[in-house]
């Protein structure tokens, strides 16, 4: 019963990271960057659910919707005043930008909440028992776990049924015909933004349902780890980041549990390395061949 705790407890972390892993994999395949604050919107849409629920009092279900739109604000902001400016720029130029706001939003994460952690209150209690109460499974995991599936299938059908989600597409492939073809490129850009921060937002709080340690830097290393799993998984590709995450959290659970506690990450990385030395594109991930 050990082994299927771990498992499942591996598989509702690596449901978090697939659906950060999401936000970073939709802004790589439509604006070809790495928007490296990602990990820190995740930290601001947890302090607005704690805020709200907290000095507010509002539901904890309320409390996601109002920290998605704030982090959906965010997000168009971040891209109109830090990103669009530098659309034609060189990618370094775009990676250092990504790297600034993230610590812009630490230090104003600082500055307004202060460095002491706050403990989260979960979005569910309870524990939900099989096997004569062998086996517990907490009523967050399984929270998680549906959200990140149906996050996934709703992203997969966007992209592929939706005009605004075929006009996504369309920017991935060529921006310079797309805007030939009418499409307005910038707004397009600037949605994909707003759902990546949303699916921020959703993350911050399911982790913190789980990890209830509330500070400015709670973002970073999460954001981090889902960066991993979308390169992991393929990066650009929305099946590919569901999988990468899920297999992170998985093995980044059996590695604590069987392994080390210390060694976790560096297993984690390790398998990384391992599996860009085998498929550069990671698993999911196809080869582009550019035309000269």
């Amino acid at each position: 019963m050990e082994f299927l705790s771990y498992l499942i407890s591996g598989i509702s972390l690596g449901s978090v990271y697939a659906i950060i892993a999401l936000g970073y994999t939709m802004v790589y395949g439509i604006a070809k960057m790495l928007n490296f604050a990602h990990g820190d919107v995740i930290m601001i849409g947890g302090y607005i659910s704690y805020i709200t629920v907290s000095s507010l009092n509002v539901p904890g279900w309320l409390s996601v919707i109002i920290a998605m739109i704030v982090c959906t604000i965010l997000g168009v902001v971040i891209e109109g005043l830090a990103y669009k400016p530098l659309r034609s720029a060189p990618s370094l130029a775009v990676l250092i930008t990504a790297i600034g706001v993230s610590y812009f939003l630490q230090n104003s994460a600082l500055l307004i909440w202060g460095a002491d952690p706050k403990t989260y209150k979960p979005l569910v209690d309870g524990n939900f028992k099989l096997f004569d109460g062998q086996l517990s499974i907490s009523y967050v995991s399984i929270l998680t776990i549906v959200a990140c599936i149906v996050i996934m299938i709703a992203l997969s059908l966007f992209t592929s049924k939706s005009k605004m989600g075929k006009a996504m597409r369309a920017c991935s492939e060529d921006k310079g015909a797309a805007q030939l073809m009418g499409i307005n490129v910038n707004f397009t850009i600037s949605v994909t933004f707003a759902i990546g921060s949303a699916l921020a937002a959703i993350a911050g709080v399911l982790l913190l349902s789980s990890y209830p340690s509330l500070m400015p830097t709670t973002g970073s290393m999460p954001g981090i780890k889902a960066f991993t799993a979308a390169v992991f998984g393929g990066i650009g590709s929305i099946p590919g980041a569901f999988l990468g995450g899920i297999l992170l959290g998985v093995i980044e659970s059996f590695a604590k549990a069987y392994i080390s506690t210390q060694l976790a990450n560096s297993i984690v990385f390790a398998v990384l390395i391992i599996v860009l030395l085998v498929r550069p594109t990671g698993l999911l991930g196809k080869r582009i061949q550019e035309k000269v």
